[in-house]
């Protein structure tokens, strides 16, 4: 039986990278959220502290970790342990590598790929087969009345440091009416919760209240993965790169409205770059139906090879 914790400090798509790994590599998982990790940032870690955190032994065979602000609790608990945790780190830790067992960072991240650093062309994500075919169960037969053909609509909002704007909204209404004028494309739409109000009001307005358009109005069970699932073609804004690598999960044609976030830039140019995605304007045109992108599968693989000759490493 290996038991994995899947630790973060609480986003929610730092949680879905984490537990999307940790589930694919354990027999046993635990979600663990610390909502204070700065107090961590001592030298050579603290059992007591961690103890206050709710952090203590029986410890995991395996630790992932996800984003910057969860670097401190896999060094400490990698201190804590003696060194008998095996620790994945999920993004660039910006700091020395050295200091995890592994390093899973996305193509387009400055750190350089090397024996501990493996670059991934996606997020991880926790999504499989019976999750998705469960969700498109409890939907398929509303969504069945929209018709044909479905277009998943995924739509982010804003970001620390840039916002969702009017000329956002304006892109996305305006390509989506442009589609489905020129397609006759029905829509199944779900807002984020960090998607302006106003937006949600226009796609409602726009596109949820003839028959052929669904929007989610953010109240019950959350139709996303159900999207995913049923959709013919599916549009997601840049702003999410977990978003954009859980549609190219499935392998349909997958459109990218560009906002032209700074930070993103790098990782929809390269996909773009690979005829993986088009960019999102309205028009008839879709990215060619590519090959499941399946990062998780990639890092479980890795992760379950390198703990082999961990363990044979600590034991010996």
């Amino acid at each position: 039986m290996t038991l994995a914790w899947a630790l973060t400090t609480g986003e929610q798509g730092m949680r879905t990278q984490a537990r999307g790994l940790a589930e694919a590599v354990a027999d046993d998982t635990r979600e663990v959220t610390v909502a204070r990790a700065g107090a961590l940032w001592f030298p050579g870690g603290s059992a007591n502290r961690l103890r206050r955190l709710g952090l203590a032994p029986p410890w995991p065979d395996i630790l992932v970790t996800c984003g910057r602000r969860s670097v401190a609790l896999s060094i400490a608990i990698g201190r804590a342990s003696g060194g008998r945790v095996f620790r994945v780190h999920i993004q660039d830790p910006r700091t020395d590598p050295a200091a995890f067992d592994l390093v899973l960072a996305m193509g387009h991240d400055r750190i350089a790929a090397s024996e501990k650093v493996i670059k991934l062309a996606s997020a991880l994500h926790d999504l499989t087969p019976g999750k998705l075919d469960a969700a498109a169960d409890a939907w398929r037969a509303r969504f069945a009345a929209l018709g044909r053909p479905l277009v998943g609509v995924l739509v982010g909002g804003d970001l620390r440091g840039r916002r969702f704007g009017r000329a956002d909204s304006d892109a996305l209404v305006d390509g989506l009416a442009r589609l489905r004028q020129e397609t006759g494309a029905a829509f199944a739409i779900t807002p984020s919760r960090r998607t302006p109000e106003a937006l949600r009001r226009r796609l409602e307005a726009a596109f949820g209240g003839d028959g052929r358009g669904f929007v989610w109005n953010l109240a019950g069970p959350n139709p996303y993965r159900a999207i995913l699932a049923l959709a013919d073609r599916l549009v997601a804004t840049s702003d999410s790169v977990s978003m954009i690598s859980e549609a190219l999960f499935l392998p349909k044609p997958v459109d990218v409205l560009d906002l032209g976030f700074a930070r993103h830039r790098g990782f929809i140019q390269d996909l773009v770059d690979q005829g993986r995605i088009r960019r999102f304007d309205g028009a008839v045109a879709v990215a060619p139906r590519s090959d499941s992108i399946d990062a998780t599968a990639e890092a479980a693989a890795l992760v379950r090879a390198r703990m082999g000759a961990y363990r044979t490493g600590v034991s010996g």
